[in-house]
């Protein structure tokens, strides 16, 4: 069974609603210069790591509709993930507040991202078949792009073309088209960028959660993605919950839908042998 879809009400994590974990990151690194401009990934690195390590990894990328936003957004996820186990990156990148730049360089931005880890696993502590991509609203986009859209990359001679190990998507922009977000920004060049337009053979097992009364990213895109999916044969969860709008992922409030959607990522997780569920 390749496709599940499921809905979401209004049932209880046995974890209560506390305030999410967050720690500050272990080091901060530059993967990409773009002019003048520095772009940063923050490393949140298990207990005990070390350089010689062979460890799954995850790199979030932050919403903001390709604006604005912060990597801070995803403090929680990558305190949590490193916690158990993973190497944790919450990745910076271009945007139009503060860079004046479009979608397609956060696109090339995201892409040179995870190729900075693949490239330097080694001495990252981390396995370069394990890696994965992750993120909200347009950083979901992004996390998608990195497993399903070819180019806006800059390749080393000889370089394989690098997909993600899975793709873990909170409410991403899936499509581009006047049926869902960013067509105004991208135009006529909306289909190169727009995942459910590139779902493909080698698609990575992939983790979608969005609320049923989302309407910045509609939920009828992420049900054509995962039909999609699935006519390809590709794993795809899609998870709808039911009457909760967009980003409710966030930690706020009781703070219950955080850990639902955390809940849920760690089973994915789990399921793909990336993490040994937790026991708190």
């Amino acid at each position: 069974m390749f496709l599940t879809m499921s809905v979401l009400a209004g049932c209880s994590i046995a974890w209560g609603e506390p305030k999410p974990e967050v720690r500050k990151p272990d080091e901060e690194l530059t993967y990409r210069k773009a002019g003048d401009v520095e772009l940063k990934l923050e490393v949140f690195r298990p207990r005990g790591w070390k350089p010689s390590d062979s460890r799954p990894a995850v790199v979030f990328f932050f919403g903001g509709g390709w604006v604005g936003g912060s990597t801070t957004q995803f403090h929680p996820q990558a305190t949590r993930l490193a916690k158990l186990g993973m190497v944790a990156y919450c990745a910076d990148y271009r945007v139009r507040s503060r860079h004046k730049t479009s979608p397609f360089e956060a696109v090339a931005d995201a892409k040179a991202a995870v190729r900075w880890i693949w490239r330097n696993a080694e001495s990252q502590g981390v396995d370069q078949k394990r890696i994965v991509s992750a993120g909200g609203s347009a950083g979901g986009h992004l996390a998608a792009c990195c497993g399903l859209v070819a180019g806006h990359e800059e390749l080393r001679a000889g370089e394989p073309a690098f997909i993600p190990a899975a793709m873990v998507l909170f409410n991403p922009v899936i499509d581009t088209s006047r049926k869902g977000y960013g067509h105004e920004r991208l135009k006529e060049r909306y289909r190169e960028i727009s995942p459910v337009e590139h779902v493909h053979d080698g698609a990575p097992s992939t983790l979608i959660m969005v609320g049923s009364a989302d309407t910045t990213t509609p939920v009828a895109g992420h049900r054509l993605f995962a039909t999609r999916m699935q006519k390809r044969k590709r794993p795809c969860q899609l998870i709808i919950s039911e009457g909760q709008k967009h980003g409710f992922f966030n930690p706020r409030g009781d703070n219950k839908n955080y850990w639902k959607t955390l809940a849920r990522m760690e089973e994915f997780l789990a399921g793909l042998e990336l993490i040994v569920p937790a026991r708190d």
